[in-house]
């Protein structure tokens, strides 16, 4: 007897191949796919990971899933790239970027948006423990991407969030946590925050790129310290 598994693989491959007949077709996005085969998403990305490492499809973050086999060109999968990054790599890149995004979101704010951001500046205040400090912290540094209105930068923060979400980046920020101390965190790092605030409010993105890019250091200086 098929299990349920089988049987929505089964349904899934004449979906794709009455919909994506030929090699680099397009299959139609998950959402669609999940109600066209009758099965929950865990089950569907479980037979499309099957096919995918049969050569029957191939998929890339944010463009969809293909039929056939990865060309030689695609680029590398996000995942491995994500993998592949260390705590330092991943301050680096913050360093070079954030500071413009913070200059862009003085240039391009709205009136409730600095109210927004006072908002995860309070919320960073309150936090109690390293989960809350960190939360806290994630969600001001999206939110300025997101007053700079722009979706490239706003995804380049999102895909930095995950980074963060890796085992090696936990311990890292483990470390430097003990270190420096919730104290130190709701008076100095929301401190920093408190500026690229005050900033982006002037509309001087001058300011608001110089106290994103000490805030950075700051905190880079903090985790080379905290490496054993």
């Amino acid at each position: 007897m098929r299990t349920d598994k089988e049987a929505a693989r089964g349904r899934l491959w004449r979906i794709i191949e009455e919909t994506a007949p030929a090699p680099g077709d397009r299959l139609p996005p998950e959402r669609l796919l999940k109600d066209l085969v009758g099965c929950s998403r865990e089950t569907l990305r479980a037979a499309l990971r099957a096919f995918e490492a049969e050569g029957e499809v191939w998929r890339h973050v944010g463009q969809g899933t293909f039929r056939g086999r990865a060309p030689l060109w695609r680029p590398v999968k996000d995942t491995l790239l994500l993998e592949a990054t260390t705590p330092a790599d991943l301050m680096d890149a913050r360093r070079l970027l954030e500071p413009q995004v913070a200059a862009a979101a003085a240039m391009r704010r709205e009136t409730e948006d600095t109210t927004h951001l006072r908002r995860c500046v309070a919320e960073g205040k309150a936090a109690r423990n390293r989960a809350e400090c960190e939360r806290a912290d994630d969600a001001f540094h999206q939110t300025v991407a997101r007053v700079a209105c722009n979706p490239v930068l706003i995804a380049l923060l999102r895909h930095f969030s995950g980074t963060r979400c890796r085992a090696v980046w936990q311990r890292e920020w483990d470390r430097t946590y003990r270190r420096v101390g919730v104290e130190e965190f709701t008076l100095v790092h929301c401190g920093h925050h408190e500026e690229v605030v005050a900033a982006i409010a002037d509309r001087d993105p001058r300011a608001a790129h110089r106290a994103m890019a000490h805030h950075l250091e700051v905190v880079s200086s903090a985790m080379r310290e905290a490496d054993p």
